[in-house]
This record gives C-alpha cells, sequence and structure tokens, in this order.
C-alpha cells in the first residue's frame, strides 16, 4: 500500500488517499485512532460511476463513521474512474440502457453479464485492501461492510471471515448465483430498500433478504425511487447498526 497525499479535515478526520497494486483507494480514521486504540474499519461500497463522483457521498459517509470512532475505506471499482476500461461490462451496461427505455424486461443472463464479471474481479481487490488497511497501527477488526453493489457486498460478507456485519442497499441488479450464496451470509444485517426503485426488481430484493441465513437481520423501506432514501436516515440508521455489532464485537 502506497500512500499518495494526506489531509486533515476540520473535524480531526485524516483522509489519506492509496495505490494498492495500481488499484486507487480512499482511507479516512478519526483524531483519536492509534495503535494504542485502534479504531474498527469499515468498508464503504459505491457504485460503479468512480471515486470522483461519489467522493462528497463517501467522505460525508466516512466523517459519519469517524463520529462514532470508526476507520473507513473504499476503493476504485475495476472499469471505473482512471482504471482501464472493460467492453464487456460497457457493452452489458448499454444493453440494459437500451432495454430499459423499450420498456423490455432485463433478464437474468444481461443482469449476469452486468454484474458477475464486476464481482469476480472487485472481490479479490477489496479482499487484499482488507489485508493491508488491517496491517496499519490504528486500525483493527472486526470489519463491517456499508452500501454499494448488494452482490458485491454478498461476495465479501459470505467468504470473509474478518467482516462481522454489514448495512447492504438493496438497489442494484442482483445475479442468479447470489442467491445461493446469500445462504452463506450469517453475520448481522441491516438492509435498505427503496419501496418504489425503478431499477431495482422489488420482489427480487425481498427475495434475496429472505434467503439470508443471519439470525439478526433487520430491513428497512423507504418510500420512493432510486435516490429517493433519505441520507441522514441511512446513517443514523448503520451508525446504530455498527455501534452494536461492531463496538461490541
Amino acid at each position: 500500500m502506497h500512500f499518495t497525499s494526506e489531509l486533515l479535515l476540520d473535524d480531526g478526520v485524516l483522509e489519506r488517499r492509496f495505490t494498492l497494486g495500481g488499484v486507487p483507494g480512499l482511507l479516512w480514521t478519526p483524531a483519536d485512532a492509534s495503535a494504542s486504540t485502534p479504531a474498527p474499519l469499515i468498508l464503504l461500497g459505491h457504485p460503479p460511476l468512480g471515486l470522483g463522483a461519489m467522493y462528497p457521498r463517501l467522505v460525508a459517509r466516512a466523517r459519519h463513521a469517524a463520529a462514532d470512532g470508526f476507520a473507513a475505506a473504499t476503493i476504485e471499482l475495476p472499469g471505473s474512474g482512471d482504471r482501464p476500461a472493460r467492453p464487456a461490462l460497457d457493452q452489458a451496461r448499454e444493453d440494459l440502457r437500451r432495454a430499459m427505455r423499450a420498456g423490455e424486461p432485463v433478464g437474468d443472463d444481461l443482469v449476469d453479464a452486468l454484474v458477475l464479471p464486476l464481482v469476480d474481479a472487485a472481490a479479490p481487490e477489496w479482499r487484499a485492501a482488507l489485508d493491508a488497511l488491517l496491517s496499519l497501527p490504528g486500525i483493527t477488526g472486526p470489519v463491517g461492510v456499508s452500501g454499494g453493489l448488494i452482490s458485491l457486498g454478498v461476495r465479501l460478507t459470505a467468504t470473509d471471515p474478518r467482516i462481522a456485519a454489514a448495512v447492504l442497499f438493496a438497489g442494484s441488479f442482483v445475479p442468479r448465483v447470489m442467491f445461493e450464496e446469500s445462504r452463506r451470509v450469517t453475520v448481522p444485517l441491516h438492509v435498505l430498500l427503496q419501496w418504489d426503485d425503478e431499477g431495482n426488481d422489488r420482489a427480487s430484493a425481498l427475495a434475496l433478504f429472505d434467503a439470508f441465513a443471519s439470525r439478526d437481520e433487520s430491513l428497512h423501506a423507504h418510500l420512493g425511487g432510486h435516490t429517493g432514501v433519505p441520507a441522514a436516515a441511512a446513517e443514523a440508521a448503520a451508525a446504530g447498526f455498527f455501534r452494536r455489532h461492531l463496538k461490541q464485537a
């Protein structure tokens, strides 16, 4: 992990940009984090729009996390930002836009082409980032996952025992295989759902929620479309959830 810049925000949160194996990332640590009092870590997921576009939202979430005593980190997704393009993924996105403009159903094969290659490429990078982050002084487990592509959250939570809790956003298409992977997710879960999300199949989201094997699982639904989730409510719910399940782990 190579740190490329450092910025002290006005609330004392330290923001550091880094690269790891050519993958850009961001790390935020609270003012009181140290080797003797390390902060538990939350991985901040995001849609594949690029860290530059998502930065205002990400830094706001990181500052909320730091106010509760958590470090937060994220990395750029494959094919996003300045990373090399992935032509097959770009074609799947164009096929999705074409189908939605035409009012056609989004079939399973298209969802698989759109989501699975991204998850398959991203999950090992997030695990490598987690290896590096947990080796730093001032950062410790247990680890939480918050937001982003729900399929990537499922993959990470199902396969990495260091992740102790997850807040997942049911706002993206879910490949068929994820329903099987979700049955291996046993950590505490808090799932956010926009009830009238025009780009997400509500029935599919509810079926995925039902498939999780967690015994500590909650669903928080809001009326409104994809971008209508009340940010303050979402952050407050996530903060309380992680305080309960990471600070007490």
